[in-house]
């Protein structure tokens, strides 16, 4: 732990290190990791219950007086009424661990009278430790790092996730994805939200969105955006966004070209936007669409598959 870092931080940074540790053990037999379904595509394993555990223990043993927000156990750990609100992710991309495909995290964020103020992603198969305290900038393992610089569309890297449970509308997520696909370098799906925030953050990619995601998934991502110079709101551009179930970040120009795309799907849009939509939907295909920075939105024949 280091010196120059905000104490709350440090003690955040022990707790994610402690549970990305059973994580880690787990993942080397994940054939034996019981699992099972809270729904449709939604699942908890034991290594979920056992990190959630050791994340809560660490946090209130250094600031008993503190609230509890976890995915797994809701708020009944924790103080009830305090100002400051640990919100954790446990292991942010379940299914992906318990398909050994390496791609999870674990997410813990401190909300201080409803605003994130420490962020702590810890990625325990890489070994990655990402971190931002309010106001101090966001880290890679003590490195600082900055949203990407790249303000074309059809030079940018989008991640994504995919609708799962039933319920989820399926056909507007498709549209979505034609929508940016075809406008930019490519679309990935890695699978861990809380992760793909962290990515934006480290420039690895231009930009991501997604409907459907828990505070516990974005808290701490979207302080690790911000401080990293980019920005995170919902589809219509609205940044209060934590609770809203709808989230959408990158680097100033790209997200601002986004909100262009996808603000028309947000359940936020007005009732034009809305109509248009319902229109669109309803008519043949046609040409693809205008980037919205004012390219061509149909790849060159030369250029690289969009995924």
């Amino acid at each position: 732990m280091s010196s120059n870092l905000h104490p709350m931080l440090n003690v955040a940074i022990k707790a994610a290190r402690a549970a990305g540790a059973i994580i880690n053990r787990a993942a080397l037999d994940v054939e034996s990791v019981r699992i099972s379904q809270k729904q449709i595509n939604d699942f908890v394993t034991e290594v979920d219950h056992a990190s959630e555990k050791i994340i809560i223990e660490t946090l209130l043993t250094a600031y008993p007086g503190h609230g509890i927000l976890a995915e797994e156990s809701g708020s009944q750990h924790g103080a009830k009424d305090s100002e400051f609100v640990w919100i954790i992710d446990p292991l942010d991309g379940t299914t992906n661990f318990i398909h050994g495909f390496p791609v999870y995290c674990v997410s813990i964020a401190l909300a201080v009278r409803g605003k994130i103020e420490q962020a702590v992603i810890y990625d325990p198969s890489r070994n990655d430790l990402f971190t931002a305290t309010k106001g101090r900038g966001a880290f890679l393992n003590e490195r600082r790092i900055r949203v990407s610089k790249r303000t074309q569309l059809k030079q940018c890297l989008i991640s994504t996730g995919f609708p799962f449970r039933p319920g989820d509308n399926f056909k507007n997520y498709l549209a979505m994805m034609g929508d940016v696909m075809q406008r930019t370098a490519g679309l990935r799906r890695p699978g861990a939200a809380a992760l793909d925030l962290a990515y934006v953050a480290a420039g690895y990619t231009d930009g991501f969105f997604e409907t459907g995601l828990s505070i516990w998934d974005v808290a701490a991502g979207s302080l690790l955006v911000t401080e990293a110079g980019g920005l995170i709101g919902n589809f219509t551009g609205e940044a209060d966004f934590l609770e809203q179930k709808e989230c959408l970040a990158g680097t100033p120009r790209i997200y601002g070209q986004l909100v262009q795309i996808l603000g028309k799907y947000s359940k936020f849009a007005g009732a034009g936007d809305k109509a248009a939509l319902r229109q669109a939907a309803e008519e043949p295909a046609g040409d693809a669409a205008s980037d919205a920075d004012g390219t061509d939105a149909a790849p060159d024949a030369s250029e690289d598959a969009p995924f």
